[in-house]
């Protein structure tokens, strides 16, 4: 018996990080059959799913949803979710409520009640709420964290510097994403996936210390179970190291353990698709997985106000 694919409705079609997860559904055999954006520049669509509906107006799509929801073959199973940080919440909340199963980028939620909440409405409505840690799902990643496991020294305490620069233009700084109370800050936007990551394998935070913070960098000490890490961010070409510039790149991501350079600028580009196989397996990362993040981008925030 041949399975039946799975409807999908997406939201935040414009946006940058939307085609990974339009080929994410193709790829994993499933339908797009709603997209919702207040930008219409989404022609990407058609290279996936031409025929899904699209929305310009967040209440004429939720209408699409709720009559969708009321057809026998037509409802929509999962909403994926891309739309700026501080929507999150809200738009998790339109899934739930029309029968669907959310799936959504990190941050998930931009503070750690939010997470409660919506734990709450998951009881309430039976459905569930998926976040996307494609880092967890590295195999470079997944081969430390076997390796960190399997140390026997309950002393052990690993060290290690995290340096991410990925710039940015001056664009950045007029949208969404330069406005704090929309993204959550830089740390929020562009660190939170390897605040997940560290925590994933090193266990949770002791002490979170910022010791920068500016609109383009900052940097700081967080105290893991097992590690002490020193962290720095930025969005500011102007703070890559001098050899990457002479290479003409604008991205440099480094993470060194013990002195020692862990190697994962590659490997990223099916991520997003394992993590859609996982969650439709029912092994997808939930609220809880995306506590120990969450927790610490707040307080990074909190500490810078």
């Amino acid at each position: 018996m041949i399975e039946k694919p799975s409807n999908f409705a997406l939201i935040g079609a414009a946006g940058y990080i939307a085609p990974r997860h339009m080929k994410a559904i193709k790829d994993t055999g499933n339908l797009l059959v709603a997209a919702l954006d207040p930008f219409d520049s989404v022609g990407v669509i058609d290279s996936y799913f031409p025929e899904a509906h699209f929305f310009t107006e967040p209440e004429r799509f939720d209408r699409h949803l709720d009559k969708l929801r009321r057809t026998i073959t037509g409802k929509v199973d999962y909403v994926s979710i891309c739309s700026p940080n501080y929507l999150h919440d809200a738009h998790i909340r339109m899934a739930l409520r029309n029968g669907a199963h959310a799936i959504c980028e990190k941050p998930l939620v931009l503070n750690p009640w939010n997470l409660d909440a919506l734990s709450e409405i998951e009881r309430e409505t039976g459905k569930k709420v998926f976040t996307i840690l494609q880092l967890r799902h590295h195999p470079v990643i997944m081969q430390l964290k076997k390796e960190v496991s399997q140390n026997t020294d309950p002393d052990k305490r690993y060290h290690i510097q995290l340096e991410y620069i990925t710039s940015r233009g001056s664009w950045y700084h007029h949208s969404w994403k330069g406005n704090t109370e929309k993204s959550g800050g830089i740390a929020t936007n562009i660190g939170v996936h390897f605040f997940d990551m560290l925590t994933w394998i090193f266990g949770p935070a002791t002490t979170n210390a910022v010791t920068q913070y500016e609109n383009d960098r900052a940097a700081g000490h967080l105290t893991l179970a097992k590690a002490d890490v020193d962290w720095f961010l930025s969005i500011n070409a102007e703070t890559l190291p001098n050899e990457v510039k002479q290479q003409s790149k604008r991205t440099y991501r480094s993470l060194t353990i013990e002195g020692k350079e862990i190697e994962f600028s590659d490997g990223f580009t099916d991520l997003h698709t394992v993590s859609y196989q996982n969650i439709l397996n029912g092994t997808g990362f939930g609220l809880e997985d995306a506590r120990a993040s969450v927790q610490i981008v707040h307080e990074i925030r909190q500490q810078i106000h």
